[in-house]
């Protein structure tokens, strides 16, 4: 598989703000097609290390090719919710954390793994293929509330009785089971269309944060990631649409208040237990980037340290 296939979006800038030591290590908790990890590795002396995670067996056949006998670099399966268990000699010795979150460009480009709404392939969107429930199993058997629930939290789409409704009574007569047929009866429920933008974009993005647990995973990686990482260790996240980005730019904030003591406690500043510190304001892609790559148009970056 082609490397052309994925553009790592904010990657000179990502790698800038991650590698403060050469010589340390450093956790890609989304390695996709390894443009982050190629460049990170570029900038590690000898003594640095980097371990890759990814919960799609693709993207782990293609590190393992791609980095064959390279000895600075590890590829681990699974979910950066559990680098923690990849990593677990490495706590609190972490130099940095990157996390490019969202669904990578081949998994959107190959229509056999159902993340499309534009190409037709078999209703999927698990980014481990090899576990879990497929989209279609989903959508054909869960309740009508669940799927108002999923489509208004996750997807935050203010028609999602009507989707659902008609979801639940076209399944009734024949179960989904490719993409464009789900897309098609989204469409038509769908009243009112937002200019340039796809009228299933909003449930799809839904069913496949759900489907893959990608809120839940993105929590617990954020406080994991306080364990792992070392005073001084950097943790930069790529983010994609507003759910995950207030996620972290929550977390960031949380750390960087400490514990909130009650009014009135005879407690000095210094003394409350901050673990992180926001570095610089929030990047996003800039003008040439988002002309040669549409799909980062929407990317945000944000970078914190660990305090000692």
């Amino acid at each position: 598989m082609s490397q052309e296939l994925h553009r790592s979006v904010l990657l000179r800038e990502a790698v800038d703000a991650l590698v403060v030591d050469p010589g340390g290590f450093y956790i890609d908790g989304t390695f996709g097609r390894g443009g982050h990890s190629a460049l990170i590795l570029e900038s590690l002396d000898e003594g640095g290390r980097l371990l890759a995670v990814d919960k799609d067996p693709q993207a782990i056949a293609y590190a393992n090719e791609r980095f064959a006998g390279e000895n600075r670099f590890q590829i681990w399966h699974g979910s950066f919710a559990d680098m923690d268990q990849a990593a677990a000699a490495k706590a609190g010795q972490v130099s940095g954390i990157l996390l490019d979150l969202g669904v990578s460009s081949p998994q959107l480009d190959q229509p056999e793994r159902g993340f499309s709404f534009i190409q037709d392939g078999p209703l999927d969107m698990r980014m481990d293929t090899s576990r879990g429930v497929s989209a279609a199993d989903w959508v054909n058997s869960e309740s009508e509330a669940e799927l108002v629930r999923v489509f208004k939290e996750y997807g935050e789409e203010r028609f999602a009785r009507r989707m659902a409704a008609a979801i639940v009574r076209r399944r009734a007569e024949q179960p989904f089971e490719r993409t464009l047929d789900l897309a098609e009866v989204v469409k038509a429920a769908n009243p009112a269309w937002e200019k340039g933008k796809h009228p299933a974009t909003r449930v799809f993005q839904a069913i496949r944060i759900h489907i893959n647990g990608e809120l839940d995973d993105l929590q617990q990686a954020l406080e994991k990631s306080l364990a792992l990482l070392k005073p001084g260790g950097r943790l930069v996240v790529i983010s994609f649409h507003s759910l995950e980005d207030r996620m972290v730019k929550r977390f960031i904030r949380e750390q960087e208040r400490g514990p909130q003591l009650p009014r009135g406690l005879p407690v000095m500043d210094s003394q409350i237990h901050k673990t992180l510190r926001s570095i610089g304001k929030a990047a996003k892609a800039g003008g040439a980037e988002v002309g040669d790559n549409v799909r980062s148009r929407s990317a945000v970056m944000r970078v914190a340290e660990k305090l000692g």
